[in-house]
């Protein structure tokens, strides 16, 4: 069975000690990251989606997350840059982007998810998951940060698209609370699961 990835949010502004928002251990992650989605294999893996915050400045200064957070993830800064590189993953399995301007990936109405490198592809996001079930696609694995807040949000919605969710514990961090406290508080009934 074909599994979909999802990695959340792998951002300068998140992983560099010197970011905006840094999420502590998270610069850790790099290499382990780098080195799962290398192994990923095309017979069963159906595609990697790379997550990215985006904020433009006076968007961010009204918003709710402004009240808790401080400026990042501005696009085009040196924060808003992704440090996983797409190319590590092998050339038969399809990764693509998508751009958020909120903590949940499934809150704002007209988020798209375009094709990186190859033809390109636009499709509105709840139309993008749709077919992965239709194709017969119902695992995805997430990584990334951090993992009580835009990770959490993205698993509870894979969620309730009715996806079977793992996710490896030693490639995500969170802020306050890690990904085993997360599941164990938020998710006991569904169907997740930490390798």
């Amino acid at each position: 069975m074909r599994s979909f990835v999802v990695v959340v949010d792998v951002q300068g502004d998140f992983i560099n000690p010197s970011g905006a928002l840094p999420v502590a251990g998270a610069e850790a992650l790099i290499a382990p990251m780098t080195a799962w989605l290398r192994a990923l294999r095309p017979d069963d893996t159906a595609g990697v989606l790379f997550t990215a915050d985006t904020h433009v400045p006076e968007i961010y200064a009204r918003s709710e997350e402004a009240k808790e957070f401080p400026p990042h993830c501005m696009r085009g800064t040196p924060g808003w840059a992704p440090l996983l590189d797409p190319a590590a993953v092998d050339p038969a399995i399809r990764c693509y982007r998508l751009e958020k301007g909120v903590f949940d990936m499934w809150a704002e109405a007209d988020v798209v998810i375009e094709s990186i490198g190859k033809a390109e592809v636009r499709v509105p996001r709840d139309a993008f998951f749709a077919r992965l079930k239709q194709d017969g696609v119902d695992h995805v694995r997430v990584i990334g940060v951090a993992a009580d807040y835009c990770v959490r949000w993205a698993v509870e919605g894979l969620i309730e698209r009715g996806f079977k969710v793992t996710i490896p514990g030693a490639l995500t961090r969170g802020i306050v609370r890690q990904i085993d406290a997360v599941a164990a508080e938020e998710w006991a009934q569904a169907d997740v699961s930490i390798s």
